[in-house]
Parts: C-alpha cells; structure tokens; sequence
C-alpha cells in the first residue's frame, strides 16, 4: 500500500515538472492553457505509471523492468499526450 501512495506522489511530481517544461518545449503554445498542460500530464503521468506499476509484472518481465518501465514511460507519455493536444487544436 505504501508503495503505491509512494508511486502516486512521484508521478505527481513528474506530472508537474513535464507540465512546467511543456511551455519552453512548445515556444508557449499552450491551447488548453497553463492549468490544462498541468492537469492533462499529472492525469496522463498517473495513469500511465499505476499501468506500468500492474502490467508489466502480468506481462512475466522482472521487477528491474517494472521499475525502468516506471521511471521512463510516465514522462514521455505525459510529453506525448501533451504534444497530441497541441496537434489536435490546430
């Protein structure tokens, strides 16, 4: 239990960090705004991470990628959700 509350408030964090970076990374072309870039990549880093976190042991991989899977997945999906945004308001 500890573990996932631990995992939460990490793919928080990194759900914040990729929504700060998303403006200098897209010259600030932000089309659902500030507050939506925060929202969508910690909605987006959650979810994927909580994914990660289940699939990947089901999957048969080790636990060495369960915790790799964790760590990268979560910032580029949070990036690639984001980037979807930006080419679908065009």
């Amino acid at each position: 239990m500890l573990n996932i509350l631990i995992l939460i408030v990490v793919m928080v964090i990194v759900g914040l960090i990729i929504g700060a970076l998303a403006g200098p990374i897209w010259k600030d072309k932000r089309p659902i705004g500030v507050r939506g870039d925060y929202i969508a990549a910690v909605i987006s880093a959650v979810a994927i991470g909580l994914l990660d976190w289940y699939v990947i042991p089901a999957m048969g991989f080790s636990n060495t990628m369960r915790y790799l899977g964790v760590a990268i997945e979560p910032a580029a999906g949070a990036l690639l959700v984001l980037w979807l945004f930006r080419v679908a308001r065009r």
